[in-house]
């Protein structure tokens, strides 16, 4: 495209907003606060293109259906597959795309149709330029978990003896370690914390390792026996884990997503009451 072009389609743009795109600056031009904006709404619809583009090719080459999660790497793995296995039962095939990332990046993907769903601990903040919806999946009751060295000096007189026990923790960007901090400052327990992880698949694999006592669902105590050498040490009652999937209001409601977000507790390893 030739750059007189360019300057023609700016400068009718320039006139349709009613505000200038360019500052001059010394020899050359700079994006102006409105130029700034325009040029984020410009990004929007470009990936919303390549969206289209994607999917309509997708429907007319392949009977598969994609979903493409986010993963928020606060939320325990193991229950992010329980989870989103539930998709893997539908009548047609599923493709999962699965990024793992922190929040607010996964966010900012989601708004620019990046993905389709953001599987996180917390709920997407109200009132703000994204306009995404959140449903709560599920509170799953955590508790505390070690290998089995830890778990036959610890467990007589729990929780009580878990005063000056060695404990690994998720960081206080998690939103469970408030919960976790509140359950032990309730009970006057003072553990040794020898590490904090933000992913907890890190955190779990020091826990394999034998170097202290973590946190984890009790839904899947059989995924952490089986994968983890580790066995229950005692319920955190009141210490839940909060699973939310986030996902576009504009966005014609995926098939996928529907049957993630209908999944019951019972559906991601809680048995059936």
């Amino acid at each position: 495209v030739a750059v007189q072009t360019i300057s023609g389609q700016l400068s009718l743009l320039e006139r349709q907003l009613g505000k200038a795109l360019f500052n001059s600056q010394g020899r050359g031009l700079v994006l102006s606060e409105a130029g700034r904006s325009a040029l984020g709404y410009a990004d929007q619809i470009f990936q919303l293109g390549d969206a289209l583009v994607e999917a309509v090719q997708t429907s007319d080459s392949e009977s598969t259906l994609r979903l493409r999660a986010g993963i928020s790497d606060g939320i325990p793995k193991l229950l992010a597959y329980r989870l989103l296995s539930s998709v893997t039962s539908m009548p047609v095939e599923v493709r999962l795309i699965c990024d793992e990332g922190e929040f607010e990046t996964l966010l900012a993907d989601l708004a620019l149709h990046r993905l389709d769903v953001v599987l996180t601990d917390r709920a997407a903040p109200v009132g703000g330029n994204l306009k995404v919806f959140s449903k709560r999946l599920g509170d799953f009751e955590n508790g505390l978990f070690a290998t089995p060295e830890l778990l036959e000096r610890y467990q007589a007189g729990f929780p009580q003896s878990l005063n000056g026990a060695p404990m690994l923790l998720p960081t206080r960007h998690n939103a469970i370690r408030n919960r976790i901090d509140r359950w032990l400052e309730s009970r006057e327990i003072r553990p040794k914390i020898v590490g904090e992880f933000e992913d907890s698949a890190l955190l779990n694999t020091f826990g394999r390792g034998g170097l202290g006592i973590f946190p984890a669902p009790l839904v899947l105590v059989e995924q952490i026996a089986a994968q983890l050498n580790a066995q229950a040490l005692g319920p955190m009652t009141g210490v839940s884990e909060q699973i939310y999937a986030i996902s576009n209001e504009r966005r014609i409601r995926h098939p996928a997503i529907e049957v993630l977000c209908a999944a019951s507790p019972q559906r991601a390893g809680e048995p059936e009451v």
